[in-house]
């Protein structure tokens, strides 16, 4: 296996990392004015998420850094071409981040409110609209012959990526439900979470087979084993993760839809490989590990600097979870 093989596997792990991360995130901020109805009980949801939301979008940052200096090209093409949807990503995730700060500097109902609407939505778009970038990286994007996107922002929706979108909301919503049910000893917030996450969960399992069935008859999802072994993998989790959310077994269950997270993820680079971006227009012009790279010398210098400080990240990563591994409640609130 070569460096450029070891980056690719690289990348797709950051990127488990955030969605699995980021994912319960979105789900709980998406699920803020519904699980809870007084004031209090939103701030247990918020809590929740408090000490891990920032350090989890690292993992996008990281992501982000890995493609710039291992595949710059890729990264070049891809946000060009997906632009504005990847800026509305980036306001969305602006406004989650001061909303968090701003809802309680000033004790009026109204005022809060407001800011739980901002939380809600702005973990709504990031959650569709990853779907929506997932998804055009398996059916191909056009991509000309310099490597340039030659479409739109309309070219990126289709009702193949935006049925993706729908996949990852939910996945995310019901992540964050199963994620939540684990945090807070609300009795109240745990009855309204548990019936939204198995009503999500419900609706979840034939809209992702959709996508599925979709993918396989329209990309090269088919032609690749190792994607098809991803999706039965994935396929089995999720059905999982389900049914023990209807049982109520959320510690299981929400291991189960990071599984099904992480084997989703693994789905979409799998079908992709070996490229990085594919083209509709011609599959000659699609960037591929080895013609989007950096130079040898630049990836053998990236994988001693990663083997030094990816397992520093994870280490404190693992500490954070264990420290504030205790559930929320109101009756802890510090207001």
């Amino acid at each position: 296996m070569d460096l450029n093989i070891l980056w690719f596997i690289l990348v797709c792990v950051l990127f488990i990392g955030f969605f699995f991360l980021e994912g319960f995130d979105y789900g709980v901020g998406m699920l803020t004015p519904f699980a809870g109805k007084t004031d209090g009980e939103r701030r247990v949801v918020i809590n929740s998420i408090g000490p891990f939301w920032d350090g989890n979008e690292v993992w996008l940052i990281t992501a982000g850094g890995a493609v710039f200096a291992a595949f710059p090209h890729w990264y070049a093409t891809l946000f060009s071409g997906f632009y504005l949807a990847l800026f509305v990503i980036l306001l969305a995730l602006i406004a989650r981040g001061v909303s968090f700060e701003f809802r309680s500097k000033v004790a009026s109902p109204a005022w809060r409110k407001l800011w739980d609407w901002v939380i809600c939505v702005s973990s709504f778009l990031p959650a569709l609209l990853w779907g929506v970038a997932v998804s055009n990286f398996i059916t191909g994007v056009p991509i000309d012959a310099n490597m340039e996107y030659a479409g739109t922002f309309f070219t990126l929706l289709t009702p193949f990526t935006l049925l993706g979108g729908v996949v990852t909301f939910l996945l995310f919503l019901y992540h964050g439900a199963a994620f939540l049910s684990l945090k807070t000893g609300d009795e109240a917030i745990l009855e309204r979470v548990g019936r939204i996450g198995r009503i999500s969960g419900a609706v979840l399992v034939p809209v992702t087979v959709a996508w599925v069935v979709f993918a396989f008859l329209t990309t090269g999802l088919k032609s690749s084993p190792v994607a098809l072994a991803a999706v039965a993998v994935a396929a089995v989790a999720l059905v999982l993760s389900v049914v023990l959310a209807w049982t109520k077994h959320w510690g299981v269950s929400f291991i189960a839809s990071a599984v099904t997270i992480a084997f989703v993820t693994v789905t979409v680079f799998a079908a992709m490989f070996p490229n990085v971006m594919i083209s509709s227009l011609n599959p000659e012009w699609s960037l591929t590990i080895y013609n989007a790279s950096s130079s040898p010398y630049t990836l053998k210098i990236m994988t001693i600097v990663a083997l030094c400080l990816v397992p520093i990240v994870l280490i404190y990563q693992i500490m954070n979870f264990v420290i504030f591994k205790k559930r929320v409640t109101q009756d802890k609130l510090e207001y």
